[in-house]
Order: C-alpha cells, then sequence, then structure tokens
C-alpha cells in the first residue's frame, strides 16, 4: 500500500474562492488564527451568497452619503465593509445604492446595521450582507470617514486586507491576492 502525503494549505495568493475546498469554512480549517472569523450576526440579502474582495470600509451612524460616496467609485472587484455601530434603526443600503455597487464593479457590501428593498437586493448578483433590514431610509448630511479601519463582531478590518464571505460566515485574512 502506497502512502500520500496530505497537501498543506495553499498560500492565500494562490486560494481561490471558487474552488471546492475554498469556503469560509475550509479557509477556516485550513489556516486557523491566520484568518479572523466575524461573529457578527450577519444575513445574506444580495442574490450572490458567495463573494470576495479587497476590503474598502466606510464608519458612518445612520448617514448613508460616505456608502453612496464610496459605492460611485469604479472598482474591480473589491467589498465594501460598512460600520453603522450595529444601528437597527435605518437602512444604509438600499437598492439604488446596490446597483450603483454593480454597475462599478464592488463585488459585494457587508453592512454592520440594516438595509432596505430586501427583494429587489436579492435579485441583484451582488453580495449583500448585513444584521437586519428596515424600511426606514438614512439621513443625508455627509456625515462618516472612508478607507479607516473598522472593528465590529469580534474582527477588526482594514483597507486592502481580504474578505471571503459565504453562507457560512465572514473571514478575513491580512494577506492579498
Amino acid at each position: 500500500m502506497t502512502a500520500y502525503a496530505e497537501p498543506g494549505p495553499l498560500p492565500f495568493s494562490q486560494v481561490r474562492f471558487d474552488q471546492a475546498l475554498s469556503g469560509t469554512c475550509d479557509l477556516a480549517d485550513l489556516y486557523g488564527d491566520d484568518v479572523r472569523s466575524c461573529d457578527a450576526p450577519m444575513r445574506d440579502f444580495g442574490g450572490r451568497a458567495r463573494f470576495r474582495g479587497p476590503i474598502r470600509t466606510v464608519r458612518c451612524y445612520e448617514d448613508n452619503s460616505s456608502v453612496r460616496a464610496a459605492l460611485s467609485n469604479r472598482s474591480d472587484g473589491e467589498v465594501l465593509v460598512v460600520d453603522g455601530a450595529g444601528s437597527l434603526h435605518v437602512a444604509l443600503l438600499g437598492d439604488m445604492i446596490a446597483e450603483l455597487a454593480l454597475s462599478n464593479g464592488w463585488s459585494g457590501v457587508i453592512v454592520n446595521g440594516c438595509v432596505r428593498d430586501v427583494r429587489q437586493l436579492a435579485a441583484l448578483d451582488l453580495g449583500v450582507k448585513a444584521i437586519g433590514s428596515n424600511p426606514r431610509k438614512s439621513r443625508k448630511e455627509g456625515v462618516g470617514v472612508v478607507d479607516v479601519t473598522l472593528n465590529f463582531g469580534g474582527v477588526v478590518f482594514k483597507p486592502g486586507e481580504h474578505v471571503y464571505a459565504d453562507e457560512d460566515g465572514i473571514v478575513v485574512t491580512a494577506n492579498r491576492e
């Protein structure tokens, strides 16, 4: 009988998210402490359950002006991570801003807060995760900051790091593709 050695984990630069062994569970199993797992109670709202990309960030509170501004920029498959301080009072993303993100090449949006237009979001080929939904729209006062380090759900999200999201959750790695 011939014994075969188990292959070691691939470097992150060689991991493709669409490969069979590259969901968030497999990444967490293979890379252990090299990935950080978000423990915020996120739900899937977009039409794409599995998405990944380099992180861009927005910190705002009940004002989505900075979210719209960020997603108005062209992207090459980045993921916008929005820290809305977990507010459930208003939505920071709806169908119009999500369509803007999709048309500009974003892979997905992760919101520590709420979204709205749930049926329309589900029809878009865009990854969207959020804590919940609320039909109330946010303020539009231009309050918020972009490309700053965020910390929620037990995870630090830094611009330029890489995030992977699927039905099982969200993991972040400092390594880039």
